[in-house]
């Protein structure tokens, strides 16, 4: 067989496996997706044969999609039972918000140092959007907000810390994504969360990486505070 005869092949494969990672990566994004949104209950076992005929994709690129969102601890291995949904403890919760505390702090101290001109307007404007809706859709576009479109996550990305960004965009930002879908919203503080999110935004005008991360750390901790007072209740009720 010629070198020429050999190419066409060569280049199809090469299509083949585009066409695969492709898919495996839409595959994770809606996984995720249904995870969050409470669609795949917290604790439930997932069946990879079923979620294979439910997509209409192999065996392969779920197996891969699965193991993305196992890693990103929204789903774990369990001996004898298989895949299942994490369902997130109140000690799991608590852990989180310890860790963002310290970390989303020091993400703010460094976006002082690098964000841009044009990442402070369109901060504001986030703001200032969340501001004119939060009251008519009753905080929820505020807390559910996701990428871009999250104060926290656009605040992140500013800190230029390529794994302060892994570690709270990756790891812990779909659990904090699923937690807030999953919880009531009459425990949710939007209008204090927004005031000290403009808070936030004027001490990264004035380049203030102390004051930053002091206030950052400080709307975190209220944030656990208000999570173990519900959890607090909510056991209290079921007793």
């Amino acid at each position: 067989m010629t070198e020429q005869a050999l190419l066409p092949q060569s280049s199809d494969l090469s299509l083949t496996e585009a066409r695969e990672l492709t898919k495996s990566a839409n595959l994770t994004e809606q996984l995720i997706d249904l995870i969050v949104k409470g669609e795949f209950e917290a604790g439930s076992k997932i069946s990879e044969p079923e979620l294979a005929r439910r997509f209409g994709v192999s065996r392969g690129p779920l197996r891969e999609a699965m193991l993305r969102v196992e890693s990103l601890g929204l789903i774990e291995r369990v001996p004898h039972v298989g895949a299942r949904v994490i369902a997130l403890s109140r000690a799991k919760l608590i852990e989180i918000y310890a860790v963002r505390e310290a970390l989303e702090g020091m993400a703010a101290r460094l976006a002082c140092q690098h964000i841009t001109e044009a990442e402070l307007i369109a901060l504001e404007q986030l703001l200032n959007t969340h501001k004119a809706h939060i009251e008519e859709v009753e905080g929820a576009s505020y807390f559910h907000q996701q990428g871009d479109f999250d104060f926290h996550y656009r605040l992140i990305l500013a800190s230029r810390n390529s794994t302060l960004i892994s570690l709270l965009c990756d790891e812990l930002y779909h659990l904090l994504r699923m937690y807030r879908h999953q919880s009531q919203r009459s425990h949710s503080r939007p209008q204090q969360a927004l005031s000290e999110h403009f808070h936030l935004l004027a001490a990264l005008r004035e380049r203030d990486g102390e004051l930053a991360e002091l206030l950052m750390r400080r709307h975190i901790m209220r944030s656990r505070l208000l999570i173990e007072q519900q959890l607090e209740t909510e056991q209290g009720a079921n007793q």
